[in-house]
Formats: structure tokens, sequence, C-alpha cells
């Protein structure tokens, strides 16, 4: 999980909303379909590249697509919605890319040298294409894409196509072009709500779980971030989409849903009722549909949760015991600085309702260490910051230079070994944390939603509702169903147990 976040008005919502009225629907139940059973879903490590698993077998008559995904959830889901956007023309996912057709990388811009990376890729792609494949196609999407734009072209001739995460819906109309030779294709303009009106409105699921795209974009301009700059202005989808696409996941088996955004916090659109709603309306919303038993949410901000998403932790059965709430830093002066647009109380005080609301909440967050100018009084704000509000998972980073981010150019930049001795100091506190919170746990019967196989022989795997990965015996026929564990160990990341 990563940090998502030039100063803007929460007025400015008001230009990126959707003036679509939504329209009431039969939630009630999922629509019918004749779709596989899903395969069961493997957990997401966000630190590593992850491929696009095959959908249907390539025949005689299909062409083939490997895709390559970097990066965060929304980069999962919009790789996912790639292959949607391709099967309609013959194209199936392959996870390999030794004889695809063509080649997609979906790039993430947060790490840095990101761009790099892609550029190595790229240079092992061209030389397989000139050895083995030379009438392959090759794409790179993404917030690098976004970024990068005409550079791409200029340092890699090897690529046929550039495109922006809003513009992948697309890809068919690329291809033509790319196919009929009429140059090269670049299209990076912002275009959110095109986008998701050009879609599939089912998508065939891959799991039991699955990740729903609810808002992108960002107008909180943090001076360390790019994701303004890449995903463009905050946009929220309509509330009939979001629940066309859910009915068409839970009709496929899957049985938690994790609605997404850059800040998911900041959804809002018209209801079925006339009125504005917020995240928590829509959570409610969604939780009607039959078939759906499990509903997160990620990432939110600080600046955007409010009374009504707190009352729905507390209300909602379906929604779980699970909260993303990164704060970056304990410092006042360097939440200032990083332009995060609230305090450590603030953030405090949330939290306090928060667990008033729901006290079993699982808390997770991000931290940045050597910001520009943090001190070392800086650096033990964040340390009590984690002390005072322990956390059952987080994600910690050291800064690193965003090009084209006010970040990059400010002064006192703090030393490499400055940065590294402070992550591993933040790092051993909060995995003692992680630790003892996954040690509450041991005695405690949970609910485990069965994902598929454990890497040990006879073992399955699972999501808590916490989200910690739960190992235990079983028979194959509980993948795919939610069961009552009782824990009986338990490590930094998981927890082992016997099935009830």
């Amino acid at each position: 999980m990563s940090p998502r976040d030039k100063t803007a008005s929460r007025d400015s919502r008001s230009s990126t909303k959707t003036a679509r009225k939504s329209t009431v629907l039969d939630i009630g139940r999922p629509v019918t379909a004749a779709a596989s059973k899903p395969r069961p879903a493997t957990h997401l490590n966000v630190e590593a590249p992850t491929i696009a698993k095959p959908r249907i077998t390539p025949g005689k008559n299909t062409k083939s697509v490997f895709i390559k995904t970097y990066g965060c959830q929304m980069n999962v889901y919009d790789s996912e919605r790639m292959a949607d956007v391709l099967a309609p023309i013959g194209y199936a996912a392959v996870d390999k890319p030794d004889d695809a057709d063509l080649v997609i990388l979906n790039t993430c811009h947060i790490r840095e040298k990101a761009a790099e990376k892609v550029y190595s890729e790229l240079g092992r792609i061209r030389q397989h294409k000139e050895r083995n494949k030379p009438d392959m196609k090759v794409a790179v999407a993404g917030c690098v894409a976004q970024a990068e734009g005409a550079e791409i072209k200029r340092r890699a001739p090897v690529v046929d196509m550039v495109l922006g995460p809003q513009t992948y819906h697309k890809l068919p109309e690329m291809i033509a072009r790319v196919s009929r030779e009429t140059g090269d294709v670049l299209e990076t303009e912002f275009d959110t709500i095109e986008k998701f009106d050009a879609l599939p409105a089912g998508r065939q699921a891959k799991g039991y779980s699955a990740f729903l795209t609810v808002q992108e974009g960002c107008d909180k301009f943090c001076t360390f971030c790019v994701v303004p700059y890449t995903r463009g202005a905050e946009v929220s989808r309509p509330v009939e989409q979001i629940v066309a696409e859910a009915r068409s996941l839970a009709s496929q088996g899957v049985r938690e849903i994790t609605l997404i955004g850059q800040n998911v916090d900041a959804y809002h659109a018209d209801g079925p009722d006339g009125a504005e709603w917020g995240l928590g309306e829509l959570i409610r919303h969604v939780a009607k549909i039959g078939g759906i038993d499990r509903l997160r949410f990620t990432t939110s901000h600080p600046r955007d949760m409010d009374d009504g998403l707190i009352e729905t932790l507390s209300t909602e059965p379906k929604l779980m015991p699970y909260l993303h709430l990164p704060i970056q830093a304990g410092s006042d002066r360097v939440l200032h600085a990083m332009n995060r647009g609230h305090s450590y109380a603030h953030y405090r005080d949330l939290i306090a309702k928060v667990r008033a609301a729901r006290p079993d909440i699982a808390l997770s967050g991000d931290f940045i260490v050597g910001f520009p100018g943090e001190t070392d009084e800086d650096f033990e704000a964040t340390m009590n910051c984690v002390r005072e509000i322990g956390y059952a998972s987080s994600f910690s980073f050291k800064y690193s230079t965003r090009p084209g981010t006010p970040g990059a150019t400010l002064p006192h930049q703090v030393p490499e070994a400055v940065k590294s001795e402070r992550l591993k100091r933040l790092q051993d506190l909060l995995y003692t944390q992680q630790r003892e919170w996954n040690e509450s746990l041991i005695g405690k019967t949970l609910d485990v939603l069965v994902e598929g196989h454990a890497k040990e022989p006879g073992r399955l795997f699972g999501r808590s509702p916490y989200l910690t990965g739960t190992h235990f015996d079983g028979p194959d026929d509980l993948i795919g169903q939610i069961v009552p564990v009782t824990i009986t160990s338990a490590g930094v990341n998981s927890l082992v147990g016997a099935l009830v």
C-alpha cells in the first residue's frame, strides 16, 4: 500500500462531480449468469509486480495478451478491466510473455526510479521481440505512462502505444490504429467518466474477493506525491454503475468486495433518493446485494473521514472491522510541509471516534521517514504517534523524491543513512505491535473467507475479518466458503487456526 495524495479547496470537488441521477435498482439478489466458478484468489503483494492470470485458453482464432502490473490495488483493478476490454476483440490473457501478441506494462510512479524499472523491462521485451516475436505489439499503461508520455516513445521505440490510467478503454481503437500503421499512439488525456462509461458493465471474476473502483484521482496535492498529476482530480463513479458491477461479481460467486479509490472516503454522488451520497451511504447500499457477505474500503484520507462513514463502521454488519488510514508523520511541522491538511491531534481524535464506534477495529497506517527537514524531534513525534495509536498493520517507507513534486526541490534533504536508521527503528516498533495484535487473537474464533490452498500440503488459506492471512487444515470443498476458525498461533504476518 502506498501514499497517494498543490493546495486545492474542497469546493473543487463540485467541478468533478458527476451530474447523473442514479435510478432505483433491484439489488436484493445478484443477476444470474452462466459464468464459471471463480478461481481462488491470492493475496496481493503491492511491492511486487503481478501477472494477469489466463481467463480463457487461446485458441486458433484468438490472440494473446500478457499484462504485467506494478503497484497498488487501483492498478490491479485497471489491469483486470483492460483484459475485459480486450476480450470482445479476441484477446485472451496469458501468464507468460513468450508468445504474446500484445504485451502491456501497467506501471506505478509512486516509488523512486519507477520509470527506470519500466525502461529496463522494455529493454528485455525489445530483445525478445527482435529475436522471437517480431509482430508483437507493446503498450505502456498507468501512471508512468501518464507522467513520462512522449519520453517513453523517444527512449523506447519498441513501444507502440502509451496510455494513461483514464484511457485504457480506448485500447481496441488504439490497437486498430497501430495495425493500420497510422502512426504511434499516445493517449494520456484525463477523462475518467468517459472511461467508466465505455467499460463493459460486467467483468470476469478471478476469485472470491474482488476490488471495485468507486473513486479516482486526488485533489490533496501532498508535496511528496505524483498522483494528482498522473490520475487527475477526484471523480466519483455513479451509484448505478457501481451496483451493476457489484451484482455482476456477486453472480459469479464473489463473496467479498473492497471498494477502492485514491481517496475513497472522498466519494460523493447522487443517490437514488436524489440526495448526495457519501461513502457511508454507498456502502450500506451495496451491502443489500445478495451474495455479497463482506465489504471493505481503501485508501482513506483523514481530511475526508466523516461522521457518516464512522457511523457505518458501527452499524453495517457486512463492513469488516479494518481501516487503513494513513497519517505519514506524527509531527505537525512535517505534516504541514507535506501539505497533508490535518494535524496529529485531528488524526488522533478521528481514531478515538472510530474506536468508539467499532471497538474491535484493526487499524492500518502509512508512514514516511526522512521527509526533507525532518529532525530527530520530528521523528520522535512519529514514534510517539505509533505508541499512542497502536497499529495492527502498516506500510512504512523512506522518503524518495518524485520528479515534478514540490518535495523534490525542498532544502534540507535527509541523508540516506539517517533515513535507513529511522526506518529500522520505526519498523521494529510497528512489527512488534503487529505481532501483539495477532497474538491477541489466539483463542478467538474468527470467520475466515477461504480463498484457496496454502503452500503447505493439505492446508487452506483465507482471510480473517481483520484481513490477516489465516492457515488451517480443511477439505477443498470449503474454498469459497466463510467458515469459523479458532486461532491457535500467530506470527507477524499471519495466523494459524483449527476449523471449528
